[in-house]
């Protein structure tokens, strides 16, 4: 793991708290716009050190600003294993589909990852403030609809960056 790569995979995280933090909070649950950046941060750099590292901080700034009663602990333990769940998907299929295409499915697909072990983690641990599937309804499927036009519209935009600077010798951006 070299700096350049953690350099980029903070600045997708400091981006992520942001879109986070200003996300307004309905019923109690926030469309996670930190995943999209944990998700282009993982295509970008993709080994394990930084896909692990990723899932941890991304796990910890969401903690730090969910709107979710008690959401911190669900919130470290849905980043992390959406986090690696994602990247063993990504090496599945990078070679198999074109990278947009791929990088938009597996964003709507580790997003509801995502806010599904989120919400059952939640359930599981701190109870939740309404029904599974209301919560699900308000909050996980604006997510998986927001992150993958926000993927659609960045993924191309990061591609040509990291090809033009040569940021990150790991990343397998490929047309």
């Amino acid at each position: 793991m070299n700096t350049k790569n953690l350099v980029v995979l903070a600045l997708l995280a400091g981006i992520g708290v942001v879109l986070h933090t200003v996300m307004p909070s309905f019923l109690g649950i926030k469309p996670d716009m930190m995943l999209a950046m944990m998700f282009l941060g993982i295509i970008l750099v993709p080994e394990i050190k930084s896909v692990t590292l990723m899932g941890i901080v991304t796990g910890i700034l969401s903690a730090l600003t969910t709107g979710f009663p008690n959401g911190q602990i669900p919130n470290m333990i849905d980043k992390i294993v959406t986090a690696l769940l994602f990247f063993g998907l990504f090496l599945l299929i990078r070679k198999f589909t074109k990278p947009i295409i791929s990088a938009s499915v597996l964003t709507a697909v580790g997003t509801l990852v995502s806010g599904t072990v989120f919400l059952g983690s939640a359930f599981l641990l701190v109870g939740l403030p309404g029904p599974f599937a209301a919560l699900f309804a308000v909050g996980v499927l604006p997510a998986i609809v927001l992150n993958t036009v926000i993927m659609v519209i960045l993924y191309p935009v990061a591609q040509s960056i990291m090809k033009r600077t040569k940021l990150s010798s790991a990343s397998v951006i490929q047309k």
